[in-house]
């Protein structure tokens, strides 16, 4: 099969392109400002160093495609859905993101400072080195979710679920934890960032 053609520096802003199916397709630099792709539908897509800037992804499903270092800066993403995607490294400003549906998404180094994100289901997802300052977290299932390295200054996670989550000392002493569920091994953990001695 041949390799998909990448498409570099291409300006699509104000594009309106409105219930697309792509798959396989690869752009990089690629200007999507302000463009209408709602319903767009992606499999098996990269995307490298893209500007989502104000641009319309309301009910948008997205399979198997990375996004990286892209920009979502005032993007509407309303009813959009990715799975088995990544988003490394991009970055997420006064995003409309609810409702979302995230599954296996790999977050690394992605920033996601003060979004919403309470109420969702990231439980066994990725989130090393992640941008989680002053998120709104509260209530969401983190269960199983490798946070190591995340920034969390603030972040709220009041009743979140962190059982079985890889936390460090670090991320443990800058978020809100008051009323989040943890488990034994993270209460010690706990207990050490703050300098106790379990005995």
């Amino acid at each position: 099969m041949d390799n998909p053609v990448e498409e570099i520096g291409e300006d699509y802003s104000d594009a309106v392109l409105p219930g697309q199916h792509w798959e396989k397709r690869s752009f990089t630099d690629c200007d999507f400002t302000e463009a209408d792709l709602r319903e767009l539908v992606t499999t098996g897509c990269t995307f490298t160093r893209c500007d989502f800037t104000r641009t319309d992804l309301g009910e948008s499903k997205h399979h198997a495609t990375a996004f990286r270092q892209c920009t979502f800066d005032r993007t509407v993403l309303t009813r959009s859905s990715f799975d088995s995607c990544s988003l490394m490294g991009s970055n997420f400003v006064d995003c409309v993101l609810r409702p979302i549906t995230f599954t296996e998404v790999d977050f690394t180094l992605a920033s996601f400072m003060k979004a919403p994100l309470y109420d969702l289901k990231l439980g066994g997802q990725r989130f090393r080195e992640t941008n989680l300052s002053e998120a709104d977290l509260r209530n969401t299932d983190l269960g199983e979710a490798d946070l190591m390295g995340a920034r969390l200054l603030d972040a709220k996670l009041e009743g979140a679920n962190l059982r079985g989550a890889k936390l460090d000392a670090n991320g443990l002493r800058q978020a809100k934890l008051a009323g989040a569920l943890i488990d034994v091994d993270q209460a010690i953990a706990f207990a050490a960032a703050y300098g106790l001695v379990v005995g």
